[in-house]
């Protein structure tokens, strides 16, 4: 299938929407700094699940309740190996007729792959919807108001979307939105909410507001190596320990019950830019890693904050340092939720 037009085409090309162009991340989120910008989510793609057998089909294979979401409701969720380390992590929503998983664009072709395997004799249809629509987010002080103002409909609370509508949004918390504009509007709907004063910014501007968060996002260089909880999924509302078995759930439920959970994802600032994957080393424990990088964005004020899961002993020792032993030394800053022992 041919991909309609599009304005905003250049975002899968160039990575940054056409017609804007910025020297790098730090001067893409210096430009974002305090105002509400808008994203063209080119690291993420669609996945959708439609036929009659859809929500038993995936509650059978992923950490959180899809038997339990109801229509126009949010979730977080993951697709976990055997030995229950994440694959995928994605943002989950019911629409009518199907459900829609959005995940990273790094691993977007391997989980569809994956998914449509275990279809067999099931009627449920796996498919890449990513050419449907852009994904834009919208994030900061003035989102509510900028999307009024282009006539979305706004979602009651957040975790939720106003699905049906056209644009349609989803709202993960009172300053942060997506927007899911249908291809062949996508260029009208960009181009509205940088006249009702949203600024055009890139991935790290978005990827800024989600480290704040504590929103973690699986891609390539993490996949399987962590636990739910090492991601703090459980905290965010990604895994259900009530439902029933999928593939990884004996070992989620142990990490869970069983146990003292010795690793934790933390929010780290650092003076040299970390890259997602990199190892992370703590003092005392010479040249062993204790953890890793899973999301990194420069600042306005100049350095970088990232998520990155360690060893909670080595975060108790004294400073992370980046790289190796003698690396840079990263500073602990605040999760917008308390770390609760697994």
């Amino acid at each position: 299938m041919t991909r309609p037009y599009s304005f905003l085409t250049a975002w899968h090309d160039a990575g940054q929407p056409a017609g804007f162009e910025f020297e790098s991340a730090e001067s893409s989120v210096r430009i974002a700094a305090g105002s509400t910008v808008a994203v063209p989510l080119v690291q993420w793609r669609l996945i959708r699940i439609s036929g009659d057998d859809r929500v038993t089909f995936l509650h059978n294979l992923v950490s959180n309740d899809v038997q339990k979401l109801a229509s126009g409701a949010l979730q977080w969720n993951s697709l976990n190996s055997a030995k229950g380390r994440m694959i995928a992590s994605f943002l989950l929503w019911k629409e009518e007729d199907c459900l829609m998983l959005a995940l990273a664009a790094d691993l977007h072709a391997q989980v569809l792959k994956k998914l449509s395997m275990y279809v067999l004799r099931s009627k449920t249809r796996v498919e890449d919807a990513t050419e449907s629509c852009a994904l834009i987010a919208v994030a900061g002080p003035k989102a509510e108001e900028i999307l009024a103002q282009v006539g979305c409909d706004l979602p009651a609370a957040p975790m939720t979307g106003a699905p049906l509508a056209n644009p349609r949004t989803l709202q993960l918390d009172p300053s942060r939105f997506v927007v899911l504009a249908e291809a062949g509007r996508d260029g009208e709907v960009w181009q509205a909410l940088l006249a009702a004063g949203a600024v055009a910014a890139g991935s790290a501007a978005w990827n800024l507001h989600q480290i704040r968060a504590g929103l973690p996002q699986v891609t390539a260089p993490v996949q399987e190596e962590f636990v739910a909880q090492m991601l703090n999924f459980e905290l965010i509302g990604g895994v259900s320990f009530t439902k029933g078995c999928y593939p990884g759930q004996e070992i989620v439920a142990r990490t869970q019950y069983l146990g003292k959970l010795k690793k934790r994802m933390y929010h780290l600032g650092s003076a040299t830019q970390p890259q997602v994957g990199e190892d992370l080393f703590g003092e005392g424990f010479g040249d062993q890693a204790i953890g890793k990088v899973v999301l990194s964005a420069p600042t306005p004020e100049g350095g970088w904050e990232c998520l990155a899961v360690a060893q909670t002993a080595a975060v108790e020792a004294g400073p992370l340092r980046l790289g190796n032993a003698t690396g840079a030394a990263l500073t602990l800053l605040e999760l917008p939720y308390p770390l609760a022992a697994a």
